[in-house]
């Protein structure tokens, strides 16, 4: 299955007439953070594809409807979940199309604006969808086939600014878990020489910026 993973910016191969003819053969999107939640709603309803996504630092003003109290609104008083067509996985696992994906969204606090959280606050994120890993791993003989995260992992494609350092609970959900992709966005591409994939243990770290097409087998779950 074929994976359309989008990040950071409108990008105008995928906001385009020629979407669904560009990306007939995707089977599922992957969305890292900091795009409108319009661009989303394009993309779902002209691929008609299911859409797993994180929020990032930026282009928040839904983010609270996707809270826990906003989940225990009456469903038709909830507009994000009529309105926008993709899955929120922000800090939750969820299964689609035969791939087992985990959701960490944010990035590294560096001031006090929404979904920022500290080391140990994401670490504390991540300890607490283990279990959730152990039941997949139980049930579906694995415990994860990609993490989605907005932040990058720390020391792979990050940066120095508080803003744009990596997390390093990441690194271990990788050498753990061992996801074939880790799927985040957060970092600018300015120029095609930068480094877009990573290798890190069993694990490919992906840059979504923009947009990329990766590949994953299916799978029975």
């Amino acid at each position: 299955m074929k994976i359309l993973c989008v990040s950071d910016e409108v990008d105008s191969v995928v906001y385009s007439p020629r979407l669904r003819e560009r990306f007939r053969d995707v089977g599922l999107v992957l969305a890292a953070g900091d795009l409108p939640m319009e661009y989303l709603s394009y993309i779902v309803t002209v691929l008609n594809r299911p859409l797993f996504f994180v929020f990032g630092n930026h282009n928040l003003a839904d983010l609270p409807l996707y809270s826990r109290k906003a989940h225990m609104m009456h469903p038709m008083e909830r507009p994000a979940d009529k309105a926008w067509g993709g899955t929120y996985v922000g800090f939750s696992v969820r299964s689609e199309a035969g791939c087992i994906v985990m959701g960490l969204g944010g990035s590294p606090r560096y001031n006090t604006g929404l979904n920022q959280y500290t080391q140990l606050e994401m670490w504390i994120k991540a300890i607490l969808l283990v279990p959730a890993l152990i039941l997949n791993r139980i049930v579906h003989g694995r415990y994860v086939d990609i993490i989605l995260t907005h932040a990058p992992p720390r020391g792979i494609h990050d940066r120095n600014d508080p803003c744009h350092e990596g997390f390093s609970a990441f690194l271990w959900l990788m050498r753990a878990f061992k996801p074939r992709y880790l799927v985040h966005g957060h970092i600018h591409l300015y120029d095609a020489t930068e480094e877009r994939s990573t290798a890190y243990h069993s694990t490919m770290v992906v840059n979504a910026y923009g947009h990329i097409v990766i590949s994953q087998e299916p799978a029975d779950v």
